[in-house]
């Protein structure tokens, strides 16, 4: 009987195999080879924002700051936000949770703004570049689609365990809906307005700060609603890796077969999803009119009816 051999380059099926996995993982130790210190310092001050933002947030008594918060979804909203955010927060405290939510808020509130700061600016440049835009596309979709635990692995390589890697792993799964939406507002708004502005002699970056962005806002704000709550579900998968707050709690369930700590952490996790949601959504029908837009034009307008009155 003949045997069949099987060389490493080819699969069973004949098909010549992809070395992928070889060449990612070459290409991280080539990484952490040349450039280690510099994630190791990069990783000590990404802990010490965190754990100093952690620290800032359980410092005051838990009921005063679960009333800050409540009073800030009130004047962001109404009473009613106010009113079930208290509850809902003193319900965590009740739980013996607040300490971990603060963490975990901590944790989400870092990694919204480094994923809002890198993520803003891409999709202005993607919505006024369409070769950017097809560039950056890609990327947003491996980093969109790519399932939630692979990104532990490599940020674990690069920053090791805890608060750190599990920051950045949140940045890189939270980071596209801030592109996409912010080059999706821009690009929505009406063409002929951006053109009136040029014709009133306004300077591109006047057209995006006047005119693109505060049309563009309910959509940006939307982008920003969604970097929050994939953060939070990240933060939550990056107790796996060290992060520690509420997905620590809810590793720890797991691991202990304990239903009841995973219940309480889980539900501390909604109530801040919700406040978090809510204020955030109501922050964004707040957006500045289009009377901006408007103020820009009778601005621009009257520059020529001055000369015209002084000739």
């Amino acid at each position: 009987m003949s045997a069949q051999v099987v060389t490493a380059t080819e699969n069973v099926d004949g098909v010549p195999r992809l070395p992928v996995g070889e060449w990612i993982s070459d290409g991280f130790d080539w990484v952490q080879d040349h450039f280690g210190p510099f994630f190791d310092s990069l990783a000590d001050g990404i802990e010490s924002t965190v754990d100093g933002l952690a620290d800032l947030l359980t410092a005051p008594a838990p009921l005063l700051l679960a009333a800050v918060l409540a009073l800030l979804a009130w004047l962001v909203k109404d009473w009613r936000l106010g009113l079930g955010s208290f509850l809902g927060l003193a319900a965590v405290i009740g739980m013996d949770q607040w300490e971990n939510a603060m963490v975990t808020l901590a944790l989400i509130l870092v990694a919204t703004l480094v994923a809002l700061a890198i993520g803003i600016p891409l999709g202005i440049l993607a919505a006024r570049s369409e070769r950017a835009s097809r560039a950056i596309r890609p990327a947003m979709d491996l980093m969109q689609t790519m399932p939630a635990f692979v990104w532990l692995v490599p940020v674990v390589t690069l920053f090791s365990i805890g608060p750190s890697g599990a920051l950045v792993a949140t940045v890189i799964f939270a980071l596209p809906p801030g592109v996409r939406l912010t080059e999706l507002g821009i690009r929505q708004v009406d063409a002929e307005v951006v053109e009136a502005g040029h014709a009133f002699g306004a300077t591109p970056r006047q057209i995006l700060r006047e005119v693109q962005l505060p049309l563009a806002l309910p959509t940006v704000m939307a982008g920003i609603n969604q970097v929050i709550m994939l953060a939070l579900s990240m933060a939550v998968i990056a107790g796996l890796v060290g992060g520690g707050g509420l997905g620590s709690q809810v590793t720890t369930s797991i691991s202990r077969l304990d239903i009841g700590l995973g219940f309480e952490a889980g539900l501390s996790v909604v109530v801040l999803a919700i406040f978090l949601d809510r204020v955030t959504a109501a922050a964004g029908q707040r957006q500045r009119s289009p009377g901006t837009v408007r103020s820009l034009l009778r601005r621009r307008s009257a520059v020529p009816a001055k000369e015209g009155a002084n000739a």
